[in-house]
C-alpha cells in the first residue's frame, strides 16, 4: 500500500527550500546594506554640521541629544545620543562609502569603529567579510590580537589555522535575525510580543498582577527592559521596585529546564541594573529566574554572593516563597495553555 503522506515527487520540496532560503537571504541583505548605509549617511550629515563651526562638545552636549530626542520620536527607537556618535564615529572611520563592505551588519561595524589603527580596522572589516564571520568571530579575533600576531609572525600559517579552528561562522535562521535589536529599531518594530511566543507572553502577563496584588510593596517599573553594556543588548522580562525594602527585582522567564547559566546571565543583569539604574538610597537589586517546564515549574532568587546575609535576614520577610512562586507558576502555565487550545478549537471551529 502506497503511502498517502508520501509527495509524488520529493524533490520540489528541496527546490522550494531553496528559494525561500535564497529569498530571506536576500532580505536580510537587503535591510543590512539599506540601515548601514542609512547610518553611515547619517554620520555625514552630523559630521558636516560639527564642521560648519560648532565644536564636538558643545554639539555632542546639546544638538545630538535633541537630535535624538525627535528622532526618537518620530521613527522608534535606534537614535539614542550613543547610537547618533556610534554613526558619527562610523563615518569617521570609513569616510568613503567604496571601502565599506555591504556584506557585513551594523553589529559589525560598531565592533570595528572601536579599532584605532585603521590598517587593522581595514584588515577586519575585509576578513569578516571574506570569511563570513559573525559578529561573536570577529569580536573574538580583535580580543586575541589576530592582526598582530599575524604581523608580528615569521611563519603566519600556523596562526591561521588556530585562528581558523577557534571561529565558528555561526549560521542564522531568518527568526533569529529578525530578532536582533538593530533590526527592530531601525524597522521600529520594538512591540516585544514580536519576540516572544504567546505562552512565554500569557504566563508573564498573569505574574506580573500576581505580583501586584501581594500586598508586599511591589510596584510594576517595565516590561522587557533593555540594558546595553558594550555594544551588546540585553532584556529583563519584568522589572519591579518594592518600596518596602527599597530595592528592584528583575525577573527573568525561560520557557525549559533550569541552566546553571541562566543563573549566571541573571547576576550579570543585577551587576548592570545596579551600576546604571540604582540610586544611592537604593539597596541592593535581586533577581529572580523562573523555569516553566512542563512537568515541573522551577523558581530560584538570585543575589550577589556579597549580598547574602542582607537577603536573608531583611528581604524574605517581604517577598513570596519560591514555593509560592512555583506553585502559581505551575497554575498559571496550565491556564495560559488551556486558553491557547481554546482559542485554536475556536478557530477551527470557526473556519
Amino acid at each position: 500500500m502506497e503511502n498517502s503522506n508520501a509527495l509524488d515527487n520529493p524533490a520540489i520540496l528541496i527546490e522550494i527550500k531553496q528559494v525561500i532560503e535564497q529569498a530571506r537571504k536576500q532580505v536580510k541583505q537587503t535591510v543590512n546594506h539599506a540601515m548601514v548605509n542609512a547610518y553611515w549617511q547619517i554620520g555625514r550629515l552630523i559630521v558636516e554640521q560639527e564642521q560648519q563651526g560648532a565644536t564636538r562638545a558643545e554639539y555632542g552636549k546639546t544638538q545630538l541629544a535633541l537630535l535624538s530626542t525627535q528622532l526618537t520620536a518620530q521613527f522608534g527607537k535606534g537614535y539614542s545620543s550613543r547610537n547618533l556618535r556610534n554613526m558619527r564615529s562610523f563615518y569617521l572611520a570609513f569616510s568613503k562609502w567604496q571601502t565599506v563592505s555591504a556584506k557585513l551588519s551594523w553589529s559589525h561595524y560598531s565592533t570595528l569603529i572601536r579599532i584605532e589603527n585603521e590598517n587593522a580596522r581595514l584588515w577586519y572589516m575585509q576578513e569578516a567579510s571574506q570569511q563570513n564571520w559573525s559578529v561573536r568571530a570577529l569580536e573574538r579575533q580583535i580580543g586575541t590580537l589576530y592582526y598582530e600576531r599575524l604581523l608580528s609572525s615569521k611563519e603566519k600559517q600556523p596562526v591561521e589555522q588556530e585562528a581558523q579552528q577557534n571561529t565558528q561562522v555561526l549560521a542564522e535562521s531568518a527568526k533569529d535575525y529578525l530578532r536582533d535589536p538593530y533590526i527592530l529599531d531601525f524597522l521600529n518594530l520594538q512591540d516585544k510580543s514580536y519576540q516572544e511566543n504567546d505562552l512565554e507572553q500569557g504566563i508573564i502577563n498573569n505574574l506580573q498582577q500576581f505580583l501586584l496584588e501581594l500586598g508586599k510593596g511591589f510596584a510594576f517599573v517595565e516590561r522587557q527592559k533593555r540594558i546595553r553594556f558594550d555594544d551588546e543588548d540585553f532584556y529583563i522580562d519584568l522589572v519591579f521596585y518594592n518600596f518596602k525594602l527599597k530595592c528592584f527585582l528583575l525577573l527573568d522567564l525561560k520557557i525549559g529546564k533550569l541552566k546553571h547559566q541562566d543563573i549566571g546571565q541573571m547576576d550579570t543583569y543585577i551587576r548592570l541594573y545596579d551600576d546604571l539604574h540604582t540610586s544611592s538610597d537604593d539597596n541592593p537589586t535581586i533577581g529572580l529566574v523562573i523555569c516553566s517546564e512542563k512537568s515541573e515549574a522551577v523558581v530560584k532568587y538570585s543575589v550577589l554572593s556579597d549580598q547574602k546575609q542582607l537577603f536573608a535576614a531583611k528581604y524574605l520577610a517581604h517577598l513570596p516563597s519560591e514555593e509560592e512562586l512555583r506553585i502559581e507558576l505551575q497554575k498559571e502555565r496550565e491556564r495560559v495553555q488551556a486558553q491557547l487550545l481554546n482559542q485554536q478549537v475556536k478557530g477551527q471551529d470557526d473556519e
